[in-house]
């Protein structure tokens, strides 16, 4: 009993899922409503006229095959070939309008699901893979959209298509009509299982999906890796790992819906069998004319030959409205970082930057930064150094709300940083990370992300003071220069510097250096920090350094040691901390190891 009404409630939810799904993607057909209209409005013709071919049938049986009169039917032969091409031009229409409203619906959906993943936290990137997001916010969209007005123009030309022609059942012979029916029914009932059947195994499917696009693009993003460790044995049993899953899946879907099929043909036939066994019998006790026999065989063939397909269609029906279903979850989520109502806007940092007693996790239970307190005045140089995963880079990524903390709270001139828009704290702080993230396009483009309104000479002026002057006017094509994708075509050296030319552009006044330099030469390092002092003038900065030699002259230097602040000071004050943390990490840096004799 408690089987039954759990399978009824999933019953009325998945009803009521797919009803909010349709609801929820109405709005998107309202700017091309008339063209929808059209698309769907023709669907209502295309079907009735189905039982042109089957009615007309009666007639010209009567007529010519029984009273063997072919003068007075010439003309049925005619009329069925100009309604066929009527309904063939209207089925050329509808299909280009369902094309083009779908594209344009796809298309409109996709630019705000774009919106929408812009505006996700940095923890929902960490979460997910590129395959993921490739998945949810491009491939089910087109899954969904580019098959949605198909499968309802369908459904209503399929209607339509029924009703005429159980029309002409009707006129034929109600008797055999009643039959007709049952069987009818009888065959579309394995239909309501389908989406039961695939459901859970489209979920698993779904995921191995998005980690096949993973493995794609990171054949592409990691190529030299690939190639510098020769990990070709080791991609390929991981990526053939994962189709093989998806292959397995895929199998699992297909063993619980391909039954569906047969079933139906075999139920059809049935069908077929037992109003011709009937039918026979009627013209013998002359119930029925032949006409009347072989127009009701004929409207029979046409209604029951689509419920045949219907079992190798509903499997692509149900998944791309399960598609629909997750676009309408994703159109619906709402960024976990976002503004309050009515945001303080922040014009400028006129006093100091607080963290006052911040606790943060990014898993639960797995706290990376405890009871952290400390205040950064304006214009000052506020380095951080500690372990590795120590939670260094964790509290720069605090301050421009990349995620929110736990408990506590940082504070910009007196105003706490949630009350502040997300717009306005981000526009007064600039970022230099480790590794620059470039994108496709020229240097040009790529600078001016930082202010797409500065002048040409604000543009020069930052080329200037990041020492790119020389290496630009070394290329042919100068600024304009296209860079390849995530800038693969440019040293180290020179990304940091077009990321640093980015800020300088920007002209925040708080700048975060995330280990700006770590990752270069002595020779690129030199350039880049000479670029980066350039940069510090008249700022705020928060420095972290893995090269102390870096922050020497910071004002104060903050030592953090498994999430807490455990050293505080300038740099002449901390080194004289003989059993100091921050006095081991500069001898350990700095101290020559004696060479053997």
């Amino acid at each position: 009993m408690k089987y039954k009404k759990k399978i009824k409630e999933l019953k009325k939810l998945d009803k009521d899922q797919v009803i909010k799904s349709y609801l929820r993607v109405l709005p998107y057909f309202k700017k091309y409503w008339l063209r929808t209209i059209l698309a769907l409005g023709l669907a209502i013709p295309i079907g009735s006229l189905d039982a042109v071919v089957a009615l007309s049938l009666k007639p010209y049986m009567d007529v010519v095959m029984v009273d063997k009169s072919s003068q007075s039917a010439w003309y049925i032969p005619l009329l069925i070939i100009a309604f066929t091409t009527i309904q063939g031009f209207l089925n050329y229409l509808a299909t280009y309008m369902n094309e083009w409203v779908g594209g344009k619906v796809t298309a409109d959906m996709k630019k705000n699901l774009y919106d929408i993943l812009m505006h996700k936290d940095a923890a929902y990137f960490d979460k997910y893979t590129s395959g993921d997001v490739m998945r949810k916010f491009n491939n089910d969209v087109s899954k969904a959209c580019g098959s949605l007005l198909n499968n309802i123009k369908t459904g209503i030309s399929r209607i339509f298509s029924s009703i005429s022609l159980i029309g002409v059942l009707i006129y034929n012979s109600w008797e055999l009509a009643i039959i007709a029916i049952i069987v009818l029914v009888c065959a579309i009932i394995p239909l309501t299982k389908i989406r039961a059947l695939i459901n859970s195994a489209t979920s698993k499917s779904e995921s191995a999906s998005g980690q096949v696009i993973t493995a794609y693009n990171e054949a592409f993003a990691g190529n030299k890796v690939v190639r510098a460790y020769n990990l070709y044995n080791y991609q390929k049993k991981r990526f053939a790992k994962d189709v093989d899953t998806m292959f397995g899946l895929s199998m699992k879907i297909t063993q619980r819906t391909a039954w569906l099929s047969p079933m139906m043909h075999i139920i059809v036939s049935v069908g077929i069998a037992v109003v011709i066994f009937l039918g026979s019998y009627m013209i013998t006790q002359k119930h029925i004319t032949s006409g009347n026999f072989v127009s009701f065989l004929t409207a029979l063939i046409m209604l029951y030959t689509p419920i045949k397909l219907l079992g190798n269609s509903a499997r692509g029906m149900q998944m791309s409205l399960l598609a629909l279903e997750r676009v309408v979850k994703q159109l619906d989520s709402d960024p976990k970082i976002k503004d309050k109502e009515n945001p303080y806007i922040l014009k400028e940092v006129k006093d100091s930057i607080s963290f006052n007693n911040v606790n943060f996790a990014y898993r639960k239970g797995k706290q990376v930064l405890k009871n952290v307190s400390f205040t950064v005045h304006k214009g000052e140089t506020f380095a951080l150094v500690g372990n590795s995963g120590g939670g260094k880079s964790t509290i720069v990524n605090l301050i421009p709300r990349f995620y929110d903390i736990k408990s506590g709270s940082i504070t910009i001139d007196g105003h706490d940083i949630r009350d502040i828009s997300l717009e306005s704290l981000r526009d007064n702080i600039s970022i230099v990370f480790q590794d620059n993230f470039l994108f496709g396009g020229t240097i040009r483009e790529n600078i001016m992300i930082g202010n797409l309104k500065a002048t040409e000479e604000e543009l020069n002026r930052a080329v200037k003071d990041s020492y790119l002057e020389d290496f630009i006017n070394s290329l042919k094509d100068g600024l304009d220069t296209d860079i390849g994708e995530r800038g693969v075509l440019l040293s180290g050296g020179q990304r940091q510097r077009i990321g640093i030319a980015r800020a300088f552009l920007k002209d925040s006044p708080i700048l975060i250096l995330d280990e700006a330099t770590s990752a270069l030469d002595n020779e690129a390092e030199k350039i880049v920090q000479r670029a980066i002092e350039n940069l510090m003038k008249d700022r705020t900065v928060f420095v972290i350094a893995h090269r102390l030699t870096t922050i020497q002259n910071a004002n104060r230097i903050a030592v953090i040691k498994n999430g807490e602040l455990v050293e505080l000071g300038s740099h002449d004050k901390l080194i004289q901390n003989e059993n100091g943390i921050y006095k081991h990490l500069y001898d350990s840096q700095f101290t020559k190891t004696p060479t053997l004799a």
